[in-house]
C-alpha cells in the first residue's frame, strides 16, 4: 500500500457538499483536510460555459455512466441515473437551476424526527450560502460563496406561458426562493460573470489557497478503514496505487446517493442479509441504500410555428462566435441557458406544499447547429414536463459486487405506488389546459390537430418515456441511517454530507438543499452553535 499521511478530516467526494465542507471547515488554521475526488478538473469550457452543458448530457462526460436496473413499471427501460464525476460533482454538469422547495418541506422533515432541520431552522444556512442579484432580504443571502442570478433566454413564449398560467388560474410568482415557492416564475441559476458558479468555483477555489487543505483528484475510494466501530480513515486507488488517508477527527462521505451508500456497504455498514449475500464484511446493520427516491417527469410537446430565439443562435456561425465571446469575455448568449421558466403547482389542495412542478421548453428537445445550405435546423417545437415531486414509491442501491470499481446497482421503483401515477395524471391534466389556453396560440403550427389525452394515454406515455429529473435521495436518510447531527448511527468518527441524508423529496431541484446541508453540517462539525432560527420569515 503506497502513501499514508494523516489529517484531521478526510472528505470523499469533491461535489457540492464537499466542496462547502472544504472551505468551511479549513477555515480554522489548525484543521488538516484531504478533499478526495474520483473525476478530474472541471476546467473543461464545457462546463465554464453555461451553454456548454447540452453536450456535457448528450455525450455524458464527466460523469459516473450509471444506469439503473430495468424497471417492469417503465416497460423494462433503464432509465439513465447521471451523476458528476469531476471537481464540482453534478454541479458541475447539472442545469444549475437554483430551487429550495417549500417551508413545509423541511418542517415535514422535522415532524418525522429531523430534529433542528425545520424551516426556521435551514433557512439561515440558505442565506449564508448564496449571494442574490438583488440583494439580500428577509429570505435571501447577499453576502454568500454561491452566486445566482435569473435566466435570461430572450424567447417572448416565456412570458406567453406565464400568461397561459394566469388564464388557468395560476399566479406568477418573481421569486419562489422568497415567501412561497408556488406559482410561475423564472428559473434562477448558480451562474457569476457569464460562468457556471459551482461549489468547486465557489467555495473549494478560494479554499485551495490555505495550506491546510490537499486537493486529489483521480482518487478512487475503495473502502473506509474502520476501528470496532470507528471509521479512522479512506483507502483508496489513485494511479493504479493503493493509498490511505488517516483522519484523526473525523471521514465525512459527500459521494453522493450512489456512492456514499456504496462505500458505507463495501465498508460493512448495510443491510445485514445484503452484505452477507455478496460477501461483504458486516460491521453495522443500517438500512442503508434504502429509501431512493427521485423526480420523475416527461415532456409533452407541440410542434412551433417558426424558429425561436434558441434554434436561431444555433446556426453555426453564430453558436460558434457565441461559445467564444462566452469563454473570452464572459458575455453574450452561450452565458445562460434557454430554460427560463419553471413553475410549482399543487393538484390537491390539502396538502401544504407543491406536488408537480412544471418545466418549459421553448425549443427542440435535441437542438442541432444547422447552416444554410449545408444542414436545415431541426423542426422548432415547444413543451411542458409535469414532473413528480413526492412520489411515494421507493427504491434502492445495492452492491453489485464487492468490486469498489463496480457500478452500484440502482433500483428506482418508479410508480410502485398507485398513489404516483394518480398525481401525474392530474398534474398533465394541469399541464395540458396550461398549453392550451390562448396566450400560447400564436407559437402552435397552425392545422395541427390537439391530440385528446385520455387518462391511460398520459399512463403509457410516461410508462415509455419519463426520464429522472437527476435529483435523487434519501439512502442513507436522517433517522434511519444518520441522525440529526447527520452521524452514522452506530459509528463514530462517521458522518454523512450529501443529498443521501435527506428524509424525503423536497418540492424543488435539489442542489440548493444539499448547498445548505453543506453549511449546516460545517458547523455541526466545527462544533459551532447553530445559526439562529428565522421564524418569523
Amino acid at each position: 500500500m503506497a502513501g499514508a499521511a494523516v489529517y484531521d478530516y478526510v472528505i470523499v467526494g469533491a461535489g457540492s457538499a464537499g466542496c462547502v465542507l472544504a472551505n468551511r471547515l479549513t477555515e480554522d488554521e489548525g484543521a488538516s483536510v484531504l478533499l478526495l475526488e474520483a473525476g478530474p478538473q472541471d476546467s473543461s469550457p464545457l462546463i465554464q460555459i453555461p451553454l456548454g452543458l447540452g453536450k456535457l448530457h448528450q455525450h455524458r462526460l464527466y460523469d459516473w455512466g450509471y444506469d439503473a436496473e430495468p424497471d417492469a413499471n417503465m416497460h423494462g427501460r433503464a432509465i439513465e441515473s447521471m451523476r458528476g464525476k469531476v471537481l464540482g460533482g453534478s454541479h458541475s454538469i447539472n442545469v444549475m437551476a437554483y430551487t429550495r422547495g417549500a417551508r413545509g418541506d423541511y418542517d415535514r422533515w422535522a415532524r418525522n424526527g429531523a430534529t433542528g432541520w425545520s424551516y426556521a431552522e435551514v433557512l439561515p444556512y440558505f442565506k449564508r450560502g448564496e449571494t442574490w442579484e438583488d440583494g439580500e432580504n428577509t429570505w435571501r443571502g447577499g453576502s454568500g460563496p454561491v452566486h445566482v442570478e435569473r435566466a435570461r433566454a430572450p424567447d417572448p413564449i416565456f412570458d406567453s406561458w406565464v400568461e397561459a398560467g394566469e388564464s388557468a388560474g395560476y399566479k406568477a410568482n418573481p421569486d419562489f426562493n422568497a415567501a412561497s415557492c408556488e406559482g410561475f416564475g423564472r428559473v434562477q441559476f448558480t451562474i457569476h460573470k457569464g460562468r457556471r458558479h459551482s461549489t468547486a468555483a465557489a467555495y473549494l477555489r478560494p479554499a485551495l489557497k490555505r495550506p491546510n487543505l490537499t486537493l486529489e483528484t483521480g482518487a478512487h475510494a475503495r473502502r473506509l478503514t474502520m476501528s470496532g466501530t470507528r471509521a479512522t480513515g479512506v483507502e483508496y486507488v489513485r494511479n493504479g496505487a493503493v493509498h490511505h488517508a488517516s483522519a484523526g477527527r473525523e471521514v465525512l462521505l459527500a459521494s453522493g446517493v450512489f456512492n456514499s451508500a456504496q462505500l458505507l456497504m463495501l465498508t460493512g455498514i448495510g443491510p445485514a442479509l445484503h452484505l452477507r449475500e455478496i460477501g461483504a464484511p458486516t460491521l453495522i446493520d443500517l438500512p442503508v441504500g434504502e429509501n431512493l427516491q427521485d423526480h420523475l417527469a416527461a415532456w409533452f410537446s407541440w410542434t412551433r410555428n417558426g424558429a425561436g430565439a434558441f434554434t436561431n443562435l444555433m446556426r453555426a456561425d453564430r453558436i460558434a462566435l457565441a461559445m467564444a465571446q462566452a469563454y473570452l469575455l464572459g458575455t453574450g448568449p452561450a452565458t445562460t441557458v434557454p430554460t427560463a421558466l419553471f413553475a410549482f403547482v399543487r393538484t390537491n389542495d390539502e396538502t401544504d406544499v407543491p406536488d408537480i412542478e412544471f418545466m418549459f421548453r421553448a425549443n427542440h428537445p435535441a437542438p442541432k447547429v444547422w447552416f444554410p445550405g449545408v444542414r436545415k435546423p431541426a423542426p422548432d417545437s415547444f413543451g411542458i414536463r409535469p414532473t413528480l415531486l413526492h412520489p411515494k414509491s421507493r427504491g434502492h442501491v445495492r452492491l453489485r459486487s464487492t468490486d469498489p470499481f463496480a457500478a452500484p446497482r440502482i433500483a428506482f421503483n418508479f410508480l410502485t405506488d398507485p398513489g404516483d401515477m394518480a398525481t401525474i395524471i392530474a398534474g398533465a391534466r394541469r399541464a395540458l389546459d396550461i398549453a392550451a389556453q390562448k396566450p400560447l396560440d400564436p407559437y402552435r403550427s397552425p392545422g395541427a390537430p390537439a391530440k385528446a389525452w385520455s387518462d391511460g394515454d398520459i399512463d403509457e406515455m410516461f410508462r415509455k418515456t419519463a426520464i429522472t429529473a437527476h435529483h435523487p435521495c434519501g439512502t442513507c436518510a436522517i433517522g434511519s441511517v444518520v441522525d440529526s447531527q447527520l452521524r452514522v448511527l452506530g459509528a463514530e468518527g462517521l458522518r454523512v454530507v450529501d443529498a443521501s441524508v435527506m428524509p424525503d423529496l423536497v418540492s424543488a431541484h435539489i442542489n440548493a438543499c444539499v448547498l445548505m446541508i453543506a453549511e449546516k453540517a460545517s458547523d455541526m462539525i466545527r462544533g459551532r452553535s447553530a445559526l439562529p432560527p428565522l421564524p418569523n420569515a
